[in-house]
């Protein structure tokens, strides 16, 4: 038996995802597709990892700035806009959440605010 065969699918969509990464030099959706598919040990461990394969210095000034990444403001929508809602608040710090989520709301009319409370509050329950 191969053991291709073994590997889960999971990891084999994981491994094509890098894999195109790498051949494209394109990185931006990567972290969402790692997010969805590894937990956070196999996250862990990849980032470990890939460090370990830096000198110190370049590994600490990757660090620092996969740490210091912040998501920006909204970019407009590709395909809709609650895709590039989704992708962006992967990505935003708490504060920026926060600060987008309110504004929003208090741009909103009176009924969408309505409805709005209405289908948040029927997700917590």
């Amino acid at each position: 038996m191969s053991i291709s065969k073994q590997i889960p699918k999971y990891i084999k969509c994981v491994s094509r995802t890098v894999g195109f990464a790498l051949w494209l030099d394109e990185w931006e959706g990567l972290p969402v597709i790692l997010r969805a598919r590894l937990n956070n040990r196999q996250r862990a461990a990849l980032a470990f990892m890939a460090l370990k394969s830096l000198k110190r210095d370049d590994a600490a000034i990757t660090a620092r700035a996969a740490l210091a990444e912040e998501a920006g403001q909204p970019i407009a929508p590709l395909f809709n806009h609650m895709d590039e809602a989704a992708f962006w608040a992967d990505m935003a710090e708490p504060e920026a959440l926060e600060a987008y989520c309110l504004a929003s709301f208090n741009r909103m009319a009176p009924a969408q605010q309505s409805a709005f409370l209405g289908f948040v509050q029927r997700r917590a329950a």
